[in-house]
């Protein structure tokens, strides 16, 4: 199942950050592109003038709308505090545009069922770092790209190559299609990640933090990787597996 290439969804454009602090942080900072601001119509005082002024400052639009509606755009009605920007994230698109290059990306990261933001956000960092081609963040499944990403990232989730999709099943339907092997990641299954032969087309799936990768994805998996634990440790965190994978791709690439 393929998505539609006509229409790009705004939330794979930007990444949106809410309250008066990330915003007025966002517009601050002359590395970002700042789309526009949008402000509570019930927004007045001193922090919505100081947020206004740093916007016109920085040449950005600023939008008033409903309550509910800023609510309903910042998925978090308990901390919005009635403001947020949309950031450019330049090197965010949707997966199938990234599929449908003349040179597509080698070797991703797809992200399954990670619902803890700091997880999320290191993770982000940390394949960044190590110059993965791109990291597939299902829309559903996984925990939203908002400030609590951003500040797990170290601000490097503006310029990650984040891929959306609608699902990591889906996700992994397409890139099969595509050409890819797709090899999910367990805590004792497959080979060792050291020493498995690994094509340059290949897709890396992280799951959740309690449940692991989902079985509808396992199921049409190529196979099986593992980090070998020789101490009496069950698992590593996700982000943890996430940065020993990446720096295996970096020491194999040189």
């Amino acid at each position: 199942m393929r998505e539609s290439n006509s229409a790009v969804s705004p939330k794979d454009r930007f990444l949106t950050v809410y309250g008066r602090k990330p915003v007025l942080e966002a517009l601050a900072d002359p590395a970002l592109d700042v789309d526009k601001v949008i402000l509570a119509d019930t927004a007045r005082g001193p922090a919505a003038a100081e947020i206004q002024r740093a916007a016109k400052e920085s040449g950005v639009p600023v939008q008033r709308a409903s309550a509910h509606r800023v609510k309903v755009l910042a998925g978090n009605g308990k901390q919005d505090q009635g403001v947020l920007a949309d950031v450019v994230a330049p090197r965010m698109r949707p997966l199938h545009a990234a599929l449908d290059d003349r040179v597509p990306p080698g070797r991703l990261l797809l992200l399954d069922g990670i619902t803890t933001p700091a997880n999320v956000g290191m993770i982000l960092r940390t394949a960044t770092a190590a110059g993965v081609g791109g990291i597939v963040v299902p829309r559903r499944g996984v925990a939203a790209l908002d400030p609590l990403v951003v500040k797990a990232s170290a601000g490097v989730a503006f310029r990650a190559p984040v891929l959306r999709c609608g699902s990591a099943e889906e996700a992994t339907t397409l890139l099969t299609e595509a050409g890819y092997a797709v090899y999910a990641l367990g805590s004792s299954a497959g080979e060792s990640i050291f020493e498995a032969s690994l094509p340059e087309r290949a897709v890396f799936v992280l799951g959740g933090e309690t449940g692991g990768v989902s079985e509808g994805v396992g199921e049409l998996a190529t196979g099986w990787l593992s980090i070998p634990m020789p101490g009496e440790v069950e698992s590593l965190n996700v982000s943890a597996a996430a940065a020993v994978l990446c720096f295996e791709l970096v020491r194999r690439s040189r």
